[in-house]
């Protein structure tokens, strides 16, 4: 005979089949709509590392990129993100052609890369510089990524930065002296004048 299995035993067998379809869509986000399995890619932030610096007026925005993987010249676009910020777009270094299984013949590049971004500033060093940079790549072994786009707070960003402030001209600081000195004469001449005048009778 055999033994009644109780009620309760079978909640967690019942959970497991409820829950099946919900483990399969916990991929990471990089991975949803593909076959590939996590563990035969390198997540995005690995394959593709970037930092920023200033320089000058100009900020620095470098892509260590892991072998295997590669980067769409094309693909990569920046914006300002902090306010009162006027970025002049991205300059790249020129990449290789390749056939790609994804887009076609596409202009990639590899290995590291460093592309500069000239800025202006107009808020005085009021709010922290930062530029939004969107970039896409893809693995050789058969792995296209979304696109990603991250906020980068480069290194050495300060309100002293070179282009950070509008200063005035020369001619204006001449002006500013010139006009602040006949304010003054002006000043004293009718203090000298007031002393001339004979009292009233």
């Amino acid at each position: 005979m055999h033994a009644v299995r109780p009620k309760h035993a079978l909640i967690p067998l019942a959970a497991l089949i409820l829950l099946a379809p919900f483990g399969l869509l916990a991929k990471p986000w990089w991975l949803r709509g593909s076959d590939a399995n996590e563990s035969d890619f390198l997540p995005p932030d690995v394959a593709f590392r970037v930092g920023s610096s200033i320089e000058g007026n100009t900020v620095k925005v470098r892509w260590v990129i892991a072998p295997g993987y590669y980067l769409y010249r094309h693909k990569i676009a920046v914006a300002p993100e902090s306010a009162d910020l006027l970025v002049a777009g991205i300059i790249l270094p020129r990449g290789v052609m390749k056939s790609d299984r994804f887009l076609g013949n596409q202009e990639i590049l590899t290995q590291q890369v460093e592309g500069t971004v000239p800025f202006r500033r107009f808020d005085f060093g009021a709010h922290p510089l930062q530029i939004k940079i969107t970039y896409q790549g893809c693995a050789e072994a058969g792995l296209c990524y979304p696109p990603i786009t991250k906020v980068l707070s480069p290194a050495g960003a300060t309100a002293d930065s070179t282009g950070a402030i509008d200063r005035p001209y020369p001619w204006e600081s001449v002006a500013i002296l010139s006009g602040l000195c006949a304010f003054l004469l002006a000043g004293l001449l009718l203090r000298k004048g007031r002393r001339l005048d004979p009292p009233p009778p």
